[in-house]
């Protein structure tokens, strides 16, 4: 389809007990959904990067491939210690000239009261300086061992909430994803 666009939906941690998990699967989940948008879903734990022990380079030439792919990005992360997660900070690094003049939207998540708040403002300040663009929505999931069930679906009560915001974030990501391609497209000429 011409004027698809492919969204790169990155889960944030490796930790084995991660919650954050269920709204990065249900986030590409409904981001399928959306016409003309083909999602990649990465779950950094089916990858190597530096630091992993795997890999001295620091790349997985999979990512690599994705990230050339993706027209946009929308990252999930838990919030550990105030900010986002090492690994994270790992996937993000292994690729710099894939990310410029993209889009990305940010999605927090934490087991507290503020659905990680602080990963994502931690956050601008990192993607911004790899060439990322960041929107400006972003959806936050609080207490999320409690928000979704065990099929990775938001439970009844939060269902409309967490749809609506995951929408705009989509909205403003897909704008801004078409606006950044045909400017790419328009220098690349």
């Amino acid at each position: 389809m011409k004027d698809s666009l492919t969204i790169a939906v990155l889960a944030g941690t490796t930790r084995e007990q991660r919650q954050s998990i269920r709204a990065a699967r249900y986030i590409a989940q409904f981001g399928s959904q959306l016409t003309g948008i083909d999602i990649i879903f990465v779950d950094p734990m089916e990858f190597h990067f530096a630091g992993d022990g795997n890999d001295p380079e620091g790349k997985d030439s999979r990512y690599t491939d994705i990230t050339s792919r993706a027209d946009a990005f929308f990252i999930v992360s838990p919030e550990y210690n105030h900010s986002f997660p090492g690994s994270l900070k790992r996937m993000l690094d292994s690729e710099l000239e894939n990310y410029i003049h993209k889009p990305v939207a940010l999605a927090g998540a934490s087991n507290g009261n503020w659905g990680g708040v602080r990963a994502v403002e931690a956050l601008v300040t990192t993607v911004r300086e790899m060439g990322l663009v960041a929107t400006f929505t972003s959806p936050y999931f609080p207490r999320v061992q409690d928000s979704f069930d065990d099929h990775d679906q938001p439970r009844t009560e939060q269902k409309e909430r967490i749809d609506r915001s995951i929408q705009s974030a989509y909205d403003e990501l897909i704008w801004m994803a078409k606006a950044l391609k045909a400017a790419r497209m328009d220098t690349a000429s």
